[in-house]
């Protein structure tokens, strides 16, 4: 009978609904499948080496996806819905956290995905256009991916081991967003124009914008009788507190 015992699934549903992924890409049907948590993710969860070196979650999904997928394809908000459901599923909904000394608590089953304009989007393509408001120049931006995420933070430690005071987290993801400006799609001069000819307050209306139409969960929490909204924080700590 053991041998026979087969973990249970569920069906999550993507925030993107599938729209930037190509055809051929399993995540094109906007769902993906996660199996319930066991002892052996647990393991995962507590693994001093993963926590240390800030992997801990993405090993904890991969063990938990069992649609045939590249991991690294999945963009930032549709990796965030896995998160969520992989918690429920694991622990229950009811999530409490503390946020600037008070505490709240929150059902993340209630979690609803934000709503997207499908007219910007064609289906397979990742890539978003957008004319900087101050500069007018135009850009082709993307949605970062999980690959995108493991480079950028890469790429930012190791410029913190050259330059310890090194603070250049922003400017780099901007850097991998940004596919072309003014027409060039050659990465080194994207860079260059990045550092050198990006006007800040152009660099804000983008991120504002991305932040706005980008496939997510929405996040966002109201604590009872308070119009100022609390984002529901997600890390380690997100699956068992006394980790954080």
């Amino acid at each position: 009978m053991e041998e026979n015992y087969k973990t249970p699934t569920e069906e999550v549903a993507l925030p993107s609904k599938g729209l930037v992924y190509p055809l051929d890409n399993p995540l094109s049907k906007g769902v993906i499948e996660i199996k319930y948590m066991t002892a052996k993710e647990e393991d995962i969860l507590l693994n001093p080496n993963y926590l240390k070196n800030g992997t801990a979650l993405d090993k904890l999904l991969k063990s938990l996806i069992v649609t045939p997928i590249n991991y690294e394809d999945l963009i930032v908000g549709d990796k965030n819905a896995i998160v969520i459901a992989a918690r429920v599923l694991g622990y229950g909904a009811n999530y409490d956290f503390n946020f600037n000394g008070e505490e709240y608590s929150v059902d993340l089953s209630k979690l609803e995905p934000k709503l997207i304009d499908e007219s910007l989007f064609t289906q397979g393509i990742n890539e978003f256009s957008f004319i900087l408001p101050y500069s007018k120049i135009p850009i082709v931006f993307k949605f970062l991916t999980g690959k995108d995420e493991s480079n950028i933070n890469r790429e930012v430690e190791g410029l913190k081991k050259i330059h310890k005071d090194n603070s250049s987290e922003l400017s780099t993801k901007l850097k991998y967003m940004i596919i072309s400006a003014n027409g060039e799609t050659d990465s080194k001069y994207i860079r260059e124009f990045v550092d050198k000819r990006m006007l800040a307050r152009d660099s804000k209306e983008l991120r504002q914008y991305i932040r706005k139409i980008q496939p997510d969960v929405d996040l966002t929490f109201f604590p009872t009788g308070d119009s100022i909204s609390v984002t529901i924080p997600i890390g380690i700590s997100f699956f068992w507190p006394e980790l954080g």
